[in-house]
């Protein structure tokens, strides 16, 4: 007698992590700039995304007249940045096993591959954002009073002269550094193990943490990497992420496949 209710085959549980060193981190740089050179057209239209996106939401605090929200939400903006890489992890994901690269099959697998779960993990990071603009309203409201100060100049001569704005700064990049620590750790292997792996969005930031955890100077320092990478970037009205996100997203694609065992 045929079984009419087979049994559904269970997701994965989790994923080995292996050590990795500070050599992994610069092989994994290198292979990420090759992945751009060889398909630069995918790598640009993602970066051009993320550009777009950063310099959208600083036009509207600008227009706005919310000149002080300038510089943290371009701190802040950072953390989507693993979203928008999702792109150039397919994108290295199929030339790894020499699949075609195509714009169909690229969205296609987005939208397929990790499904409701990248969802979740867009979530996540857009709420780790909103929790960052809400700390720097806190803040701001603490330090520097209730008023608004609307032009960007006034808002730098008083962060910079002024003991309340000092203070503002420190306890301001304390707070960021933790915040920034924590979406770090929950997205830095687990977006692109959603990529690469049929795991639910919980699964895949435990293993994130976890890889953070076992290699924790050599993960410290590609988040330092990023951080430092991004900034730079950013200086020249964002322009510069057009090439270095995609290398990003390309390089962390290739550092999650030193860093967590294959299935």
């Amino acid at each position: 007698m045929t079984d009419l209710a087979q049994p559904q085959a269970p997701r994965s549980t989790g994923a080995g992590i292996r050590p990795v060193s500070f050599g992994d981190l610069r092989q994994a740089l290198s292979e990420g700039w090759q992945d751009f050179r060889a398909a630069p057209q995918f790598g640009l239209l993602f970066g051009s995304i993320y550009v777009a996106g950063g310099l959208l939401i600083l036009l509207c605090a600008l227009v706005l007249e919310m000149g002080y929200l300038v510089y943290p939400l371009a701190a802040g903006f950072a953390m989507i940045g693993p979203l928008v890489a999702v792109g150039p992890y397919e994108v290295s994901r199929r030339r790894e096993i020499r699949e075609p690269l195509s714009w169909r099959s690229i969205f296609r697998a987005i939208t397929t591959q990790g499904g409701q779960q990248l969802g979740c993990m867009a979530f996540v990071t857009l709420f780790l954002f909103i929790i960052w603009m809400y700390q720097v309203r806190l803040l701001l409201a603490l330090f520097l009073g209730l008023k608004p100060i609307a032009s960007l100049d006034r808002f730098i001569t008083v962060v910079l002269t002024t003991q309340d704005g000092l203070m503002f700064l420190a306890v301001g990049h304390v707070v960021g550094a933790v915040l920034s620590l924590v979406a770090f750790s929950l997205t830095v292997v687990s977006l692109p193990l959603l990529v690469d792996r049929d795991v639910d969005c919980v699964t895949a930031m435990i293993t994130s943490v976890q890889a953070v955890i076992a290699n924790p100077r050599t993960m410290l320092a590609w988040g330092l990497i990023v951080a430092a990478l991004l900034a730079i970037a950013m200086l020249p009205l964002f322009l510069g992420l057009l090439v270095v996100l995609p290398v990003l997203g390309h390089a962390t694609w290739h550092l999650y496949r030193k860093v967590v065992a294959p299935a």
